[in-house]
């Protein structure tokens, strides 16, 4: 808190990886030097991850990043918040650096057209296209491009399931539009649709957070704030924290208004989870929210305060 600034990075790019278990060595070594926090996933398919620390150490790790050839300069956003968004490091080996259920999905062998943020209104504004909010609904509910479809996944491992029903009643030479928060869901989803036959595949490069960076508001299409997978939980279209909080109990983006609800109970619930949890349940996240606030009066962070960054 207070008057330091931190920067907030979040990157990824499919790209041929080996060695991973000295590479996530080298990371966290060169991470904790720097007081970085965060998540950073690896897999033999790519990296990502969202991180935070010092301007001149974000820089840092840019350039070690492309030291490494991990990186190029348009994977690589950068916002800012007054706050440390992260409670602590953490460098991830998985089978894939954003999780759809299927391995042999590789947008580096065949992938979506990439579409720049200046010209996606205009991809999206054409009545013959179909445009896809590939993210989960909890992130659409505050916020997305007008006359988008999002296919009511909670998770984005649902995506196949909505391209195996829905999708297949689409003609294969349907113009699909496809976004996601940072660009890699929509990267590895029109991927998976290149694969069953879907000809005309589109997805807006660097995700929704490069099109607030790149449109003026004026101009924008984008409604509402984007929902971010650290403490922020939301960005406007400045790229500031937004103005929504979260419900611990339940991960949903909840506002002001909400938090007058008698069902809100601090870290416990929310009108949109409360009849959905046990006694046992709020009695159980009630005593982890007085364990947060007690470390957070030693200015500790309570380990049961963080949360996981695997998709953007």
């Amino acid at each position: 808190m207070g008057d330091q600034v931190f920067s907030i990075a979040a990157f990824y790019k499919f790209t041929k990886i080996s060695l991973l278990y000295e590479l996530q060595t080298e990371f966290y070594k060169f991470l904790e030097n720097l007081n970085i926090k965060g998540t950073v996933l690896l897999a033999e398919e790519g990296i990502n991850g969202t991180v935070s620390g010092s301007s001149k150490s974000i820089d840092k790790f840019k350039n070690f990043l492309f030291e490494k050839d991990l990186l190029s300069e348009s994977d690589f956003k950068v916002s800012s918040a007054d706050f440390m968004p992260f409670p602590r490091l953490k460098v991830k080996l998985k089978k894939e650096i954003v999780t759809i259920g299927n391995c042999e999905i590789n947008p580096g062998k065949k992938v979506g057209e990439y579409v720049d943020p200046l010209d996606w209104n205009q991809l999206i504004t054409d009545e013959d296209v179909l445009v896809l909010d590939t993210r989960n609904t909890y992130e659409v509910s505050i916020g997305s491009f007008e006359g988008a479809i999002q296919p009511e996944t909670t998770n984005f491992r649902e995506f196949p399931e909505w391209a195996e029903t829905e999708g297949s009643k689409l003609p294969k030479d349907k113009k699909i539009a496809m976004f996601c928060t940072g660009g890699i869901r929509c990267e590895k989803a029109s991927s998976l649709l290149k694969d069953k036959g879907f000809e005309k595949v589109y997805h807006l490069k660097g995700g929704i957070l490069n099109y607030l960076e790149k449109v003026k508001p004026e101009e924008s299409l984008w409604n509402g704030e984007c929902f971010v997978f650290d403490d922020r939980v939301a960005l406007n279209h400045k790229l500031e924290p937004g103005s929504y909080d979260l419900c611990h109990g339940c991960r949903m983006p909840i506002t002001e208004d909400d938090k007058l609800s008698p069902n809100f109970i601090r870290g416990v619930s929310c009108s949109h989870c409360f009849d959905d949890k046990t006694e046992e349940q709020k009695r159980r996240y009630a005593d982890r929210q007085m364990q947060i606030d007690l470390a957070k009066n030693r200015n500790q962070k309570h380990i049961g305060s963080k949360r996981e960054v695997e998709q953007k």
